[in-house]
């Protein structure tokens, strides 16, 4: 297993609709491995391949001591919301703001082996899996704010000093890729909220 270098806004892959995923092998159970090994480095609520480069319809999870992947996941969500709760995103480093999202989804899918998978949510969980999927769809959670968090956001991403930012985030994150995990976060450090309670959790 290996970590895998985060792509930052602006690369192309975050913008881009990842294709679906029809060759179940070594490779895919590599990335899939990879990709948990990652998310747990940097402490992170969940990661979608597409973060790492890759364009594939594949997201890991970690949340409230519940964690996995999902392949191909499609999202049946509820029409009640829930209360908004601040989210930031390991492909935006150092921003965060809340973000409406709907209150339960179900998500339906198949494993790295292509076993079917179905997974329900609310709160966190929820979150988490609207998020990820939304970044297989070239989505950022920044296009779903509105009004003056939107304005906030966006400008804060084109000021000078933010380049400077994820610079140094890239630059923090670079001195474990590529090693076998090591000193990273314990699994349960993400448990409770990594998305919300002000405390910077992303994914």
């Amino acid at each position: 297993m290996a970590i895998l270098n985060i792509r930052i806004i602006g690369d192309p892959v975050l913008r881009t609709r990842a294709e679906e995923v029809t060759d179940f092998g070594p490779e895919l159970a590599k990335l899939v491995a990879d990709m948990e090994e990652t998310m747990e480095d940097v402490d992170g609520a969940g990661l979608a391949a597409p973060q790492v480069g890759v364009s594939l319809r594949v997201f890991t999870y970690r949340i409230d001591g519940q964690s996995g992947h999902v392949v191909n996941p499609v999202l049946e969500l509820s029409e009640d919301r829930q209360e908004d709760q601040m989210e930031g995103c390991l492909s935006i480093p150092g921003l965060g703001y809340p973000v409406s999202r709907s209150r339960w989804t179900r998500v339906t899918g198949v494993d790295k082996d292509g076993n079917p998978v179905t997974l329900e949510g609310e709160g966190m969980l929820a979150r988490a899996f609207q998020h990820e999927t939304d970044h297989l769809d070239g989505v950022l959670y920044i296009d779903r704010l509105e009004g003056e968090n939107r304005k906030k956001a966006l400008r804060a991403i084109r000021q000078a000093d933010y380049d400077a930012i994820a610079g140094r985030t890239t630059a923090e994150r670079a001195q474990t890729v590529g090693s076998a995990f090591g000193a990273g976060a314990s699994f349960g450090a993400a448990a409770g909220g990594t998305f919300g309670a002000g405390n910077g959790g992303q994914a």
